[in-house]
């Protein structure tokens, strides 16, 4: 397949088949990765934060009431006798 180059502005750009991206999961995303390697172009999804959806995920565990500890009481009374 061909796609023609486009100018738009100062720089160059081209619009992508929806069915393509659709081939390698790109059709919902907002941000692609873009890279060049070995003189290629390669577009991909971008990575997922470390900690993506934790949040949400953490919500919908205390909306559960799936946060209380699992011992109670369990803390660090020695620590006052420490020297640092």
């Amino acid at each position: 397949m061909e796609i023609a180059i486009r100018t738009i502005g100062n720089s160059k750009g081209v619009v992508l088949p929806k069915p393509l991206l659709a081939q390698v999961g790109l059709d919902d995303q907002v941000t692609a990765s873009v890279v060049v390697e070995n003189g290629n172009i390669v577009l991909s999804k971008p990575a997922k934060h470390a900690r993506a959806g934790w949040a949400a995920a953490a919500a919908a565990l205390a909306a559960k009431g799936g946060d209380v500890p699992l011992m109670d009481g369990f803390g660090n009374e020695s620590d006052a006798e420490l020297e640092w």
